[in-house]
């Protein structure tokens, strides 16, 4: 790998939202060789005059580097060891073709998005360019240059296939100065543990219009998100994919919803699994969704489509899915307001036919 002038890899971070924004700032407070590509005029101004203002748990606070700056592609001056995209999941693929050209000799391409964006950006790049950094910890972008980091957490890092490779060793010790780093070779294992439980907490917080602590105090927003992770697990399983426990102790396997559970109200094994949601959402209180913010400022359809999306998964219906993702296109359109209201609304439409597919067995 390439070195800097200062000992150190080159890094550039695509996008400046929240996740973007904290890490690229903790970065710089530690002294990294990091720019950050902003798309819009205004991130750039602002981070120009004021700096990464963070705001939260763990984080530096404020970091003045107007130098860190790239206002375009045209302003990138030479290649990167590592491009970190930090955009939009249904912007990776045109934001890792826009920077392939800045990788440097032996760089690595890194995927932060929820989803399973690996797989789309080693069609740009290539696999074996391709990693993958499963974000455990949350944050918003309140405002052009403002982050708010949500929680502490740290990341699941690995490749797509094989063994771990040195490139992901050195990464991660970059990223350990943000938070814990856990290095697996078991990355689409990760991915969908954390696509399961992204599916149900950024979903149901845009639809429901709050912070996470607020919204999974209601027993039937539990429910719905044990349900929408529950078909995630699902499709996991019918692709043969190991799930990996999150943050050392969310096996969402075991919290994934049985047959018998999902046509009862109440059972022991369902206060267990309450119980957990209810630790989740204490934890997790201020985290806030990044979709609810992209409708809040007026994002297309494109960018704020929810992950709680149709999977190639023949059999394996997604009902509450289904409904959770049109609800939030609906909402992206201007044709629903959102709130709490119309998350109950969805419960409601979608419990007899949960019970059905329970009783079927699907």
């Amino acid at each position: 790998m390439k070195q800097d002038e200062q000992g150190g890899p080159r890094i550039l971070v695509v996008g400046a939202g929240g996740i973007g924004g904290v890490l690229a700032g903790t970065l710089l407070a530690r002294g990294h060789r990091v720019e950050v590509l902003c798309r819009g005029a205004d991130s750039a101004n602002a981070l120009e005059a004021h700096g990464f203002r963070l705001r939260g748990v763990d984080v530096p606070g404020d970091v003045r580097a107007p130098e860190a700056v790239v206002r375009g592609l045209e302003q990138a001056s030479g290649t990167y060891d590592y491009v970190l995209l930090a955009t939009q999941p249904p912007d990776v693929e045109a934001a890792a073709r826009s920077t392939a050209h800045l990788l440097a000799p032996g760089g690595r391409m890194v995927c932060l998005q929820n989803g399973l964006c690996e797989l789309r950006v080693a069609d740009v790049v290539g696999e074996e360019r391709t990693l993958g950094a499963v974000v455990s910890w949350g944050a918003s972008a309140l405002e052009p240059g403002v982050f708010e980091r949500t929680s502490s957490g740290g990341f699941s890092l690995g490749t797509l296939r094989g063994p771990l490779e040195p490139e992901v060793e050195r990464l991660a010790a970059i990223l350990a100065d943000v938070g814990p780093v856990k290095t697996t070779e078991n990355l689409l294992g990760a991915r969908w543990s954390k696509l399961a439980i992204n599916c149900a907490i950024s979903s149901l917080g845009t639809l429901g219009r709050d912070r996470l602590g607020a919204l999974l105090r209601h027993r039937f927003v539990r429910r719905l998100a044990l349900e929408v992770m529950s078909e995630v697990v699902a499709v996991a399983q019918a692709q043969d994919v190991e799930l990996e426990v999150v943050s050392g102790t969310l096996n969402l396997e075991w919290l994934a919803l049985t047959p018998k559970e999902r046509r009862v109200r109440g059972s022991a094994s369902l206060l267990a699994k309450h119980t957990v949601l209810l630790a989740v959402g204490a934890r997790y209180r201020r985290l806030r969704s990044s979709m609810l913010h992209a409708i809040e400022r007026g994002r297309s359809r494109r960018s704020t489509s929810s992950t709680a999306r149709s999977w190639p998964a023949p059999g394996r219906p997604t009902p509450v899915n289904a409904e959770l993702q049109e609800a939030v296109h609906r909402m992206a359109r201007g044709e629903l307001e959102g709130g709490l209201d119309d998350l109950r609304a969805l419960f409601v439409r979608t419990r007899e036919q949960v019970r059905e597919l329970a009783t079927a067995g699907a």
